[in-house]
């Protein structure tokens, strides 16, 4: 048997008055996600909860079956550093980091206009000579998602941290980095004082200046957020006892893989936006297959254009992934046995352009089990299937058939 997930992140929505009180999968055409659940099992997964951060991170743990509130260190970073290579001693701190625009005092937008790897890893580069010592370090990731790693035990993770896609349009000053306790002040002013003056540095790097010049959004501050420290998880393998890889072009996936012993596929025409790779994506799953039991396919776009607010390019995301990977997946697996489930890893609805916490649809179909009465892959008609209201910590035995 031979077990695919196919996570949409941020997929799932709200009914919008602008779609006549439907969401975006209610009206997206998606005939292979259909097949899934018409098929197949549906149900409600709660992948998040009001006591954890609300983030991708807690909630794709979850569906691979690792409770975060046993596993859980504080933040994404350490997942991240991890898909980068980047080694952690037990007393280091990893931050995920930021290229964000800053205009007039506000975050105008959480990823630098989406600026390119190429640029911002120039961007970064610079910064770790401006800024970087022995115990500071920044790391160059993809497009606007990079690394910082204090690597002193002087230094805390006890700080609360603001995560940019919740600030757009609000005040920096307003939601710089607070000591959650005073062992964390001095960490938290050093992250201030880095983000404040990283302003001077970038709004006159030619980069940023050649951004300006044609149009686009500079990428003229540093971010910080995500603090935690090294993980102990342990292994896929052992747990489960499958063989498995998982493909993304996020970092953070990529490291929830490394910590769990997944191979990390990369597809190089990955981006985690709208223009990403789908065909080759699928391409890389159905190969990936031949060797391996349990595929895990992110797609980062849906949830794009859910912080962007944007129900067209939610709708696209939606369209695209369904016919171009899911669709060639399927069409791969006319024969044998298999297990296939769609799903988010959490709600990015667009009237508020952030996580929630509302229960995410989940389809499972197998070819040695039965189906349910659900015609159509959407958050209402999956409410309506057999498996009901389920805990996110429950998918991998439903998809398993345990």
């Amino acid at each position: 048997m031979k077990y695919i997930v196919v996570l949409g992140d941020g997929m799932s929505d709200r009914p919008l008055k602008e779609l006549g009180g439907k969401t975006p999968l209610e009206v997206a055409k998606k005939p292979n996600m259909d097949f899934i659940a018409r098929n197949g099992r549906c149900g409600l997964l709660k992948t998040l909860s009001g006591d954890m951060p609300l983030g991708s991170d807690i909630a794709n743990l979850t569906i691979l079956g690792y409770n975060p509130k046993r596993y859980y260190t504080g933040g994404r970073g350490p997942l991240e550093a991890a898909s980068m290579g980047i080694k952690l001693d037990k007393e280091d701190i990893a931050l995920r980091c930021n290229l964000i625009t800053e205009k007039n005092g506000t975050l105008e937008d959480y990823s630098g206009g989406h600026i390119s790897t190429e640029e911002a890893k120039e961007l970064i580069n610079f910064v770790e000579e401006k800024f970087g010592t022995q115990d500071i370090e920044f790391h160059p990731g993809v497009s606007y998602r990079h690394i910082l790693v204090l690597r002193s035990d002087r230094y805390s993770a006890d700080i609360q941290c603001m995560p940019p896609h919740d600030i757009v349009g609000k005040k920096i000053v307003d939601n710089l980095v607070k000591p959650s306790s005073e062992s964390g002040r001095d960490t938290a002013d050093l992250l201030n004082r880095l983000s404040l003056e990283s302003k001077d540095i970038l709004e006159s790097h030619p980069i940023n200046l050649n951004r300006k010049k044609n149009g686009r959004l500079t990428a003229n501050m540093l971010w910080f957020w995500g603090a935690g420290k090294r993980l102990e998880l342990s292994k896929f393998k052992e747990k489960f006892r499958l063989n498995g890889a998982l493909i993304s072009a996020v970092d953070l996936l990529k490291g929830i893989a490394v910590y769990l012993g997944l191979d990390v596929i990369d597809v190089p025409g990955a981006t985690g936006y709208l223009d990403t790779d789908y065909e080759e994506k699928a391409d890389k799953a159905i190969e990936a297959l031949k060797k391996r039991d349990f595929v895990y396919i992110h797609v980062e776009a849906p949830d794009e254009a859910g912080h962007e607010g944007n129900i067209d390019k939610k709708i696209k995301a939606i369209e695209d992934l369904d016919k171009r990977l899911i669709g060639r997946i399927l069409n791969s697996l006319k024969s044998g046995e298999f297990t296939i489930a769609v799903l988010p890893d959490h709600a990015t609805p667009i009237e508020v352009c952030t996580h929630t916490l509302d229960p995410v649809p989940f389809a499972i179909y197998s070819t040695e089990r039965g189906g349910d009465s659900v015609k159509s892959y959407s958050e209402k008609s999956a409410g309506k299937g057999s498996y009901g209201i389920k805990e996110g910590i429950e998918f991998m035995n439903l998809l398993l058939g345990r």
